[in-house]
């Protein structure tokens, strides 16, 4: 330690020197003495956080997108979501590295592009995967709380979970686990499949939302590329009334971090795996897919109401977790750290793939900065539309296929029942954020075209994208799991309708 004033000043007088007595400095003394005082208690508070490594806890919504009020969302209902916010760090430009649960889940958990690693195709099975960011966590002392046996623990990472990777796998937030911990909250209320589920199903979903926080369907506001219907604006505000239900689940978890006692050295991370769960949002890398809510509470560390528009992967979630708890961050993981005193430079670009969807194929991968996206379609001889069993089961999706059978839609709305796809497709995201004007042909577009087309080549090649590599001869080289004749069956199935 340093002392702050020369040793001087701290001389006291001797018993019988009156002459250091009357010439001695009271106020210096007690100066002294207070800076004393001061930089002991910086160094304790220096040393705290080494001493008492912070809890980690993730929420999870799930097919959640930034739908919230606390991202001017005048139709959400999340009071709990946005006291959050206001207690910390809300990024406006946090965007998943895929589309859909399992291949965003497994680069989340990994830090690792589900393209590098081969989890990138919807329901495939990797068979030898990489270490979890949660293995580096528990060697370093950290309690693992994925609570598997309950509802709030879902895995789906494309992979079988290794033996043992957790040490609390039931609902953490009865009982708070030894400390320091990660604690990992997965809420499936907005989940894809609840939007449709029967009337009996979705009342006991939103059995807590209070009348006035139920959701008019004619005040939806809809993107430009459906058709105006009842049972579009039924999706929609089905949508927003769950997305009220998991605030109230987000704040059973805020409430038992504060009844505990822990919210102070506890850093709370809120997002959604990817996009709302309806037709050309998830499963799609349009903004509508990808962009994901970032929210991160840590009192004292993090200044309340902060705003940050900077570009954030999935894949640094790991990165930034394991530095914020001390530890090593590995050299194999592919994110960046954007949080802390090791936070790197802000990201240029970020990226993301779409590959097959359950029995679907296709191969569409996506860079954007700040203002554009830029899409390049790698089979544009295959429609967008393709049918997936599970995605036709949304009435969204079978009116919009219904009302283009008929001829009734217009130009925009018809758009995604073309028998072919652009081969690029080029977003300016601020002017049109449902992304349904193609800039790729604009001459005042080239230069953005021509940057953004020269970034993707070189992510491809930098990350070494198996998406080139057909998935029966990643099968062949023992990489994944053969799960093709499943979904062949279905291929089948649909055929014989």
């Amino acid at each position: 330690m340093t002392l702050l004033l020369p040793p001087s000043h701290f001389a006291l007088p001797l018993h019988g020197e009156k002459e250091n007595c009357a010439n001695f400095n009271w106020r210096q003394y007690i100066f002294a003495v207070f800076a004393v005082f001061v930089t002991l208690s910086l160094c304790r508070a220096d040393a705290s956080p080494r001493s008492h490594p912070p809890n980690i806890v993730l929420i999870v919504g799930e097919d959640m997108g930034p739908e919230l009020r606390c991202y001017g969302d005048a139709n959400a209902i999340t009071p709990n979501i946005d006291r959050l916010a206001a207690q910390g760090m809300r990024f406006t430009r946090c965007f998943t590295h895929a589309p859909v649960c399992a291949p965003s889940r497994s680069g989340l958990i990994t830090g690792r592009y589900p393209t590098s690693i081969g989890t990138h195709h919807m329901r495939s099975t990797l068979l030898k995967p990489p270490p979890l960011f949660t293995d580096y966590l528990k060697k370093a002392g950290y309690t693992i709380a994925w609570p598997t046996k309950s509802p709030y623990g879902k895995t789906d990472f494309n992979f079988a979970v290794p033996p043992k990777a957790f040490d609390r796998v039931t609902d953490w937030t009865k009982e708070i686990p030894k400390q320091p911990f990660f604690g990992f909250y997965n809420i499936t209320t907005s989940h894809e499949s609840k939007i449709r589920a029967p009337a009996t199903e979705f009342a006991r979903l939103t059995a807590r939302l209070k009348p006035s926080e139920r959701r008019d369907p004619a005040k939806m506001k809809l993107p430009a590329y459906y058709p105006d219907t009842p049972e579009v604006r039924r999706d929609l505000a089905n949508y927003y009334e769950l997305v009220t239900a998991v605030d109230y689940q987000v704040g059973v978890v805020l409430d038992a971090l504060e009844k505990a006692g822990i919210v102070d050295n506890t850093i709370v991370f809120l997002t959604g795996d990817h996009g709302r769960g309806l037709p050309r949002s998830k499963r799609w890398v349009y903004n509508q897919g990808i962009h994901v809510p970032l929210i991160v509470r840590w009192p004292g560390r993090i200044q309340p109401k902060t705003v940050r528009d900077d570009l954030v992967c999935f894949l640094d979630f790991a990165p930034t977790i394991l530095a914020l708890a001390g530890v090593e961050v590995p050299k194999e993981m592919q994110g960046q750290i954007f949080l802390g005193p090791k936070q790197a430079p802000e990201r240029k670009y970020i990226f993301a793939a779409r590959d097959r969807m359950d029995e679907t194929y296709d191969r569409i991968r996506t860079v954007r900065d700040k203002h554009c996206q830029y899409i390049r379609n790698f089979e544009p001889d295959l429609p967008y539309a393709q049918r997936i069993a599970y995605g036709e089961l949304m009435p969204t999706m079978q009116v919009w296929r219904k009302l283009h059978a008929e001829g009734k839609l217009n130009s925009v709305q018809d758009a995604f029942f073309a028998a072919t796809k652009p081969r690029e497709e080029l977003y300016d995201v601020d002017t049109d954020p449902d992304e349904v004007h193609n800039l790729a042909a604009d001459p005042k577009y080239r230069d953005k075209l021509t940057k953004m087309r020269a970034a993707l080549d070189h992510w491809l090649k930098e990350t070494n994208d198996l998406g080139a590599i057909p998935e029966r001869e990643l099968i062949k080289r023992g990489l994944v799991a053969d799960r093709l004749a499943e979904y062949d069956k279905r291929k089948e199935d649909k055929s014989s309708k």
